[in-house]
């Protein structure tokens, strides 16, 4: 049976919670959902869902790559949105973030998320 460890990386936000940033077992890794905090301040960043997004996944890519994996080994993600209205906008972000690779992903308007943010993602990936 693989054991379950935990990824930790001190260029994302430390977890707000009982949890870990992320949980690898095998060549899986499951990150938790990332928030826009800048990881220096544990404050959420100035700015809209452009500004959110882009730390939220910033903060993302830092725990995956503290999993020895990389965004373009993410092979599922979920974005929860406080208002689906910001679609738009957060996929232009997500899609320069992703480049060519196009994980599977779930898209859901939520009534509220930690911190009163407007976005989080989580992911999963496969490392080597």
């Amino acid at each position: 049976m693989s054991a379950l460890t935990p990824v930790q990386t001190s260029s994302a936000p430390s977890a707000i919670g009982p949890y870990s940033q992320g949980i690898k077992v095998g060549n899986l890794v499951f990150a938790s959902g990332c928030v826009p905090l800048d990881p220096s301040t544990m404050e959420v960043v100035p700015g809209g869902i452009e500004e959110q997004t882009t730390q939220a996944l910033k903060n993302l890519k830092a725990v995956v790559e503290a999993s020895g994996s990389s965004l373009s080994r993410v092979a599922k993600t979920t974005v929860f949105l406080k208002n689906m209205n910001d679609f738009a906008a957060m996929n232009k972000i997500y899609s320069e973030a992703f480049g060519d690779h196009k994980p599977a992903r779930s898209a859901v308007e939520v009534a509220r998320l930690p911190k009163d943010v407007l976005v989080e993602v989580e992911c999963i990936a496969v490392t080597d």
